[in-house]
């Protein structure tokens, strides 16, 4: 059993989903890159997601996103299943398109973690051998320069959504916005730290790929490969899943968020015993997600994690 998250309105985070067995189903062609865009604007606009960064990679997809309103979940579960079914539609696919495992969501807490995740986002077709530059990735994706001003725009797509129904409109669009902490007055100095962050990521990758000798796919080469061929390249078997990120040499903040995190454990888990004992007056944690939508349970008041 997963342990218990809080969901908190307001909070910014980092969001992948990975594809089955690392088929590369999610190829950036245009009709999946139109899909996925419009499945994404449509979503947000749904359950109120504000998006601030996204790169979807052939074997996978990256999003940095603050949840106004505390229902990520939902956005997750809507978002995943419309680009599930479209591209089971698209590839003429049989079975899951999604891994087994559960989908990374890990809650950004300081400026320096949402700045090093983003550059993380934009910099992945760099670090995996794709392209030289992020800027070079054929598929969905937002620039530096888009961070907080950019918009993409899609048409419905002709597959799997039915024209006649209202909540699939003919055109959308998705407004990058910056993240909550930036005042729109410092949005140039946020992106030249992100700029600057993306440079030193794909400078490292480019090091790590030289001492491998591989050449670059190219933007020709990703956009034309088998979506039914599986990606070949090492991937760690994933020994941890983060639930939080503060950024590089922030160990106060490191601690006081796994203590925040810790409290908020201890504190479900103590009135999920009293609610399994019948305790139906049992007080869950601010935060507390599946247990106040499915069986209304109360709920505190003061969020533990900030």
């Amino acid at each position: 059993m997963s342990q218990p998250r809080e969901i908190a309105p307001g909070a910014t985070y980092l969001i992948t989903r990975r594809v089955l067995r690392r088929h590369l189903l999610l190829r950036p062609d245009a009709a999946l890159t139109q899909f996925l865009v419009y499945a994404l604007a449509v979503s947000t606009h749904r359950f109120g997601i504000e998006v601030h960064a996204l790169c979807a990679m052939s074997t996978h997809l990256h999003l940095v996103v603050t949840d106004v309103q505390g229902v990520l979940p939902r956005f997750l579960q809507f978002f995943h299943r419309i680009v599930a079914l479209g591209t089971k539609v698209l590839r003429t696919w049989e079975g899951p398109v999604w891994d087994h495992e559960p989908t990374s969501v890990v809650r950004l807490l300081t400026r320096a973690a949402v700045v090093e995740k983003i550059a993380y986002v934009l910099a992945n077709p760099v670090a995996a051998g794709l392209v030289r530059h992020a800027h070079q990735w054929p598929g969905a994706k937002s620039d530096v320069s888009e961070l907080g001003g950019g918009v993409l725009r899609a048409a419905r797509p002709s597959v799997y959504l039915d024209p006649e129904n209202r909540q699939w409109p003919e055109e959308v669009t998705l407004s990058l916005a910056l993240p909550p902490a930036i005042e729109q007055d410092n949005a140039e100095g946020f992106r030249r730290e992100v700029a600057a962050e993306l440079e030193r990521q794909e400078a490292q990758a480019h090091a790590g790929l030289q001492r491998q000798g591989p050449r670059f796919l190219g933007t020709k080469g990703a956009s034309t490969v088998s979506p039914y061929s599986r990606a070949t390249s090492f991937e760690a078997l994933r020994d941890r899943n983060p639930t939080f990120a503060v950024g590089r040499n922030q160990g106060d903040a490191w601690r006081i968020a796994g203590a925040a995190v810790r409290a908020f454990r201890a504190s479900y888990r103590a009135a999920l015993e009293r609610w399994r004992a019948g305790v139906r007056s049992a007080v869950f944690p601010a935060g507390t997600w599946w247990m106040r939508i499915y069986h209304g349970a109360s709920v505190a008041d003061v969020v533990l994690m900030t």
